[in-house]
């Protein structure tokens, strides 16, 4: 039996805080594996930064080696810097197989200049359609930015809204499969920057994006069983009101999507002319 739901019953939040995780952090070497792309990923300076890098043979990537369910996780990013036209720096959470769930940040390259485009997602059992898009308002690439997700039983906080919170309920696998965190660069230029008419610049290569600070607090009193994150890094710390978005946050993300949105599935009439739909059945 398929879920129906109307676009106006969800919140997407995409949290973009630009702040320093202020508690202990874990190491790349604990926390990660990388996963392809050769030496083209690294960690160094003790476990503490961790880069991608891309050229015209390959990109890279990496993933976390526990599974995650529900509790706040923070990294910080610093973008390709320069021409990263063609490019995409991936963030991500996911569970795997036909009905996955995932949640996304797709940071789009561009040439020299012009402002970065976060694209955002959400899949539930394997079904996504759920795009934003907005033009980041600061420079990703001069210094590290903290990118969120507050991920609890009753909501996901993942900036950037339609209107109410993305209520869980609504979503019962995402209240039930762990995801790992996966982080990749690659070449996109058939799609990323204007629709595939700006290619990639191999002679800027290579490209590389860098993290640090990963900090994965678990929701300890959310009452759901545990996944293997039972042991993340930071693990003693108890939940606290304050992992939540305060009302000058959720201000500064409103303001963000009423001055930098530049696209949105739910006033997308083109591809829902009947509004959107969200359905185990939907295959648009």
């Amino acid at each position: 039996m398929g879920y129906h739901y109307s676009c106006n019953g969800l919140l997407l939040l995409v949290s973009v805080l630009m702040v320093v995780a202020s508690s202990a952090v874990g190491s790349f070497y604990q926390d990660f594996d990388l996963t392809w792309g050769d030496k083209r990923a690294k960690i160094f300076n003790g476990g503490q930064l961790l880069s991608l890098s891309l050229d015209r043979v390959s990109g890279s990537g990496f993933q976390s080696k526990r599974d995650y369910l529900f509790g706040r996780i923070d990294m910080q990013l610093k973008l390709v810097a320069g021409d990263s036209a063609g490019t995409v720096t991936a963030y991500y959470l996911s569970s795997q197989g036909p009905t996955h769930d995932e949640i996304d940040f797709e940071f789009l390259g561009n040439v020299s200049g012009q402002p970065y485009i976060l694209h955002t997602n959400i899949f539930a059992q394997g079904k996504g359609n759920r795009e934003q898009q907005f033009y980041l308002w600061f420079d990703p690439t001069r210094n590290f930015h903290t990118y969120s997700v507050i991920w609890k039983p009753q909501h996901i906080t993942f900036p950037l809204e339609c209107s109410k919170m993305l209520n869980l309920l609504e979503f019962p696998s995402l209240k039930n499969q762990p995801m790992k965190i996966y982080s990749s660069l690659w070449n996109a230029d058939d799609w990323a920057t204007r629709g595939g008419l700006v290619k990639t610049d191999w002679t800027k290569a290579p490209f590389t994006a860098y993290y640090r600070n990963f900090r994965a607090i678990p929701c300890n009193n959310c009452g759901s069983k545990r996944s293997s994150s039972s042991s993340v890094s930071d693990a003693q710390r108890q939940w606290q009101p304050r992992d939540e978005l305060d009302a000058t946050s959720r201000r500064r993300l409103r303001w963000v999507q009423k001055y930098f949105m530049i696209y949105n599935y739910c006033t997308d009439l083109k591809r829902f002319p009947q509004g959107f739909l969200l359905s185990a059945d939907n295959t648009s």
